[in-house]
C-alpha cells in the first residue's frame, strides 16, 4: 500500500472510530435518561383521584407497586393504607420493583422504604412524596 493510500485509510478509520464512539456515548446518555423510564415530564403524584384496583391486592405488612400509575401502596395493618409516588426523587425514574420492603430505582440504584417513603440508599436523598389513599367499596383510590 502506498503512503497516500495508507494515510487516507487511517483518516477513514479514525472517522469511523469517532462515529462509533459518539454513538456509544449517546447510548450511555440514553441509558441514564429518565425519559426512557417513563417518569420524566409527568407529575410525580396524581392530580385527580385514581382507582388502583382491589384493596386486597396489597398484602398486610407489605406493599404493591402500581408502576403504570407511578405509585406504591403499603398496608401496615389490616384496612390501613399508605401511598407514595413511585417516581425517584433523584432523577425522576419510575421505580421498577419492590425487594424486601424496598422500592428500587432502575436508573441509579436508589432505594426507598415502601412503608415510609424514606430514601434508604442514594443517590436520592429526599423521601418519596406521600399521596392520599383510601379504601372505598373494596377498591383503593389514590389522589
Amino acid at each position: 500500500m502506498s503512503a497516500p493510500q495508507s494515510a487516507a485509510r487511517r483518516t477513514v478509520l479514525r472517522g469511523a472510530a469517532a462515529i462509533v464512539g459518539a454513538s456509544g456515548a449517546g447510548a450511555a446518555v440514553t441509558a441514564c435518561s429518565t425519559e426512557t423510564n417513563s417518569g420524566y415530564g409527568s407529575p410525580a403524584v396524581p392530580t385527580a383521584p385514581v382507582e388502583l384496583g382491589d384493596a386486597a391486592d396489597v398484602p398486610v405488612g407489605g406493599a404493591k407497586l402500581y408502576r403504570e400509575r407511578k405509585l406504591i401502596v403499603s398496608c401496615p395493618a389490616e384496612g390501613q393504607y399508605k401511598a407514595f409516588s413511585a417516581q425517584c426523587t433523584h432523577a425522576g425514574c419510575v421505580l421498577d420493583k419492590i425487594v424486601q420492603g424496598e422500592g428500587n430505582c432502575p436508573c441509579h440504584g436508589s432505594r426507598f422504604d415502601t412503608a415510609t417513603g424514606k430514601a434508604l440508599r442514594g443517590p436520592a436523598t429526599d423521601p418519596l412524596p406521600e399521596v392520599p389513599v383510601r379504601a372505598e367499596g373494596g377498591k383503593l383510590i389514590a389522589g
